[in-house]
């Protein structure tokens, strides 16, 4: 048997050409087979029509089809974020040149563990990474894996800035993983602040750090990922100096807005924080993953500073090679940052800018929709790009139900969310290139779904 051939290498582009092209004609045969945003059949009708491309996973004798083979079962049962009328988690259509530069990384496939496995890895993560921090009113940034990877860095930083121990204070509207990383990093119970409005409310924070001993971490968020909404990030910051309190912002979602001039401001504050959380396979529309925790005093990474002979050695480290093991929680790093670097090149950040202020009018134009139909319910109206609705009249379990009949069909994919004590559907509009046609439908085929759960009743 001969070698298989390599990715990289003398012939590691000539390969790749004519594999890219099988690649290429099994993504487009697959979508042609799904023909819509999502797979039909719901997880069984997926897994069997998966199993039976796949067959045996590891044959005796290998397959020389196997990658059309697989890659068009995978794109058959994939949901598609670049489909308009997918529109149910922030779970962005990744841009063209981004997936193109993430080729030529996996090619590569250099590690950011030290620097002679990524040379030039390394120096264009640490241009990238200060320029975004920069931009975020911030000294520096590290690469992570996204906004929970982040979330628990900008806990761990704190706890160890503090000698070991830090209590976390969030509002009612925090994500999930800034308690979860309390857990993970044998923190004390957070202490969970109402966020009416769905909002942190800066008085009753006030009050709760009033009555804590310290050393206290407030988690401020700028863009929750049920409604969008950006928490008051300078009254925060204000409450948060007075007690003496360390600031850490969550802004996975509504970090990109910091692109675009329009709406910026919504992000006035910011800079206060000791650390935020970005993420650009969000509002950066990058392949996942692609998240940056940006750090004001770059003393805090002082507490990621480890020690491995055969990556670090000291007299190696003296003479000039730079160390990295402090960049990370993790050892072994795929160089996600060139897909982010060839974005910022390419479109500037007038043109990410162009992408932003796209999906924030695409949500307040299907808003508008919703709010004008007779036969649905606007919940707000969107900050971000989110938007809240529910059929005018229906039960929870209606609500639930019309989602779930969505997905299975595979016409549409819109999320959910529960608020004020009741079910909503959730559209989260992060295609630039959605119409107003694709929201009009989006709307139809939602009503349309109500309508054949209940009995006598049609859209209008």
């Amino acid at each position: 048997m001969s070698t298989p051939p390599l990715a990289s290498g003398p012939e590691g582009p000539h390969v790749l050409r004519s594999m890219l092209g099988t690649v290429l004609d099994a993504l487009d045969t697959g979508a042609r087979a799904r023909s819509g945003p999502l797979p039909a059949g719901g997880p069984d009708g997926v897994a069997r029509r998966l199993r039976e491309a796949v067959g045996e996973i590891l044959p005796e004798q290998g397959d020389p089809h196997a990658l059309h083979t697989l890659v068009r079962a995978f794109a058959e049962g994939a949901a598609d974020p670049a489909h308009p009328l997918c529109a149910a988690h922030l779970h962005c259509p990744p841009l063209a040149v981004a997936t193109a530069a993430d080729l030529a990384a996996s090619a590569l496939n250099p590690s950011l563990d030290s620097w002679d496995q990524a040379p030039a890895a390394t120096a264009l993560e640490s241009i990238v990474t200060r320029a975004l921090a920069r931009h975020a009113g911030a000294s520096d940034a590290l690469v992570t894996t996204g906004g929970t990877e982040s979330n628990q860095l900008a806990l761990l930083l704190a706890r160890e800035r503090h000698g070991g121990s830090v209590r976390l204070v969030h509002g009612a509207n925090a994500h999930h993983s800034l308690p979860r990383a309390a857990w993970l990093l044998g923190l004390p119970d957070p202490v969970v602040v109402p966020a009416p409005g769905g909002t942190l409310d800066p008085d009753a924070l006030d009050e709760a750090l009033t009555g804590l001993p310290g050393p206290l971490l407030v988690a401020a968020t700028a863009g929750t990922t049920d409604t969008g909404r950006i928490d008051p990030l300078p009254e925060i910051a204000a409450r948060c100096a007075a007690h003496g309190a360390r600031l850490h912002v969550d802004a996975a979602y509504g970090g990109g807005l910091l692109f675009s001039d329009r709406h910026r401001t919504r992000l006035t504050g910011l800079d206060a924080a000791d650390t935020v959380t970005l993420d650009l396979h969000k509002l950066g529309w990058q392949p996942v993953a692609a998240g940056l925790l940006a750090v004001r005093d770059t003393r805090d990474l002082a507490a990621l500073r480890q020690h491995a002979d055969y990556l670090n050695a000291p007299d190696d480290t003296e003479a000039g090679l730079p160390d990295l093991l402090g960049r990370s929680l993790r050892t072994t790093r795929r160089p996600d940052v060139l897909k982010v670097a060839v974005t910022l090149k390419t479109l500037g950040r007038s043109g990410l800018g162009a992408l932003v202020d796209q999906v924030c009018d695409h949500a307040r134009q299907f808003a508008a929709l919703v709010d004008g139909h007779p036969d649905f319910e606007l919940h707000a109206p969107p900050v971000i790009s989110t938007v809240l609705f529910r059929p005018t009249g229906a039960t929870d379990t209606t609500v639930g139900a019309v989602r779930r009949a969505l997905l299975t069909d595979g016409s549409a994919v819109l999320g959910r969310a529960r608020l004020d004590g009741r079910l909503w559907l959730k559209a989260t509009l992060l295609n630039p290139a959605t119409g107003p046609d694709d929201l009009a439908a989006l709307l139809h085929l939602a009503a349309a779904s109500r309508a054949t759960l209940v009995e006598g009743h049609t859209p209008r």
